[in-house]
């Protein structure tokens, strides 16, 4: 089990009937023998302890993996440079999606709690999509996400100030709980600090006087990692304000 938004959710097998997520995952939308056939492509769902590798960069690639309960980290290894944190992947998405293009992963992809995952063999999965439209547009569609992030990552990079950065990375947060049916203004940080300031391109010092700078004036609380956004709007006008500036610029 794990906690997540103040639910938590049981791991009961891998048929997607059973899954809490099954609305908000790959498999939404299927029906009748091509259910069948994505859940007879399922193996048993993957146990991960936190800190633990489910892949790591330069491998192989020849898997997606759904998130089923948990969530996880890409972190990209640059010889003697620091560590980037490149991605974060939340319950309903799919890992991997990087890798399909250059045949390898692009980063080491760790746990950040208990974690369970669906392996999804890509070559049977590459099978299955030639005859179920549903299926092909789910994919495309979680590509699509995928690409939708990492350019709000680019621009999160972008000459923005830190309050800008951190602005837009809880509004994202929101919204990716939202689309998979949690809370959008109360969540739970998985993440160590440390983590999102690598993902943010600021210091962990930063990071914590940004926070502390937020509770101050009652856009946020936190207690422990649950973070609850008091103030949406405000957060919005401070992320568009940063849009604004470097679009300007």
């Amino acid at each position: 089990m794990t906690f997540i938004s103040g639910q938590v959710l049981a791991v009961d097998g891998a048929r997607c009937e059973h899954c809490s997520l099954h609305s908000r995952c790959l498999a939404m939308g299927l029906e009748g023998e091509q259910l069948a056939g994505f859940d007879a492509l399922l193996k048993r769902p993957r146990p991960l302890k936190r800190g633990e590798a489910l892949v790591h960069q330069g491998d192989r690639f020849s898997n997606l993996y759904a998130v089923r309960t948990g969530s996880l980290k890409q972190v990209q290894v640059h010889g003697d440079a620091r560590d980037q944190v490149t991605h974060f992947y939340l319950p309903g998405e799919l890992v991997g999606l990087d890798g399909i293009g250059s045949g390898e992963c692009a980063g080491n992809v760790v746990a950040l709690e208990s974690t369970y995952v669906c392996e999804l063999p890509f070559l049977q999965l590459e099978a299955l999509m030639q005859d179920s439209h549903t299926l092909q547009h789910r994919l495309f569609r979680s590509m699509g996400e995928e690409l939708r992030d990492h350019q709000r990552m680019m621009c999160l990079l972008s000459g923005r100030t830190a309050d800008q950065r951190m602005a837009s990375f809880l509004l994202g947060l929101s919204e990716r709980f939202r689309l998979r049916g949690y809370s959008p203004a109360c969540f739970y940080l998985s993440m160590s600090r440390g983590d999102i300031g690598s993902y943010l391109g600021l210091a962990i010092e930063t990071v914590s006087r940004v926070l502390g700078r937020f509770q101050m004036r009652k856009l946020i609380s936190i207690k422990g990692r649950e973070v609850s956004l008091e103030a949406m709007e405000s957060l919005q006008l401070m992320a568009a304000e940063g849009v604004g500036r470097h679009s300007g610029s």
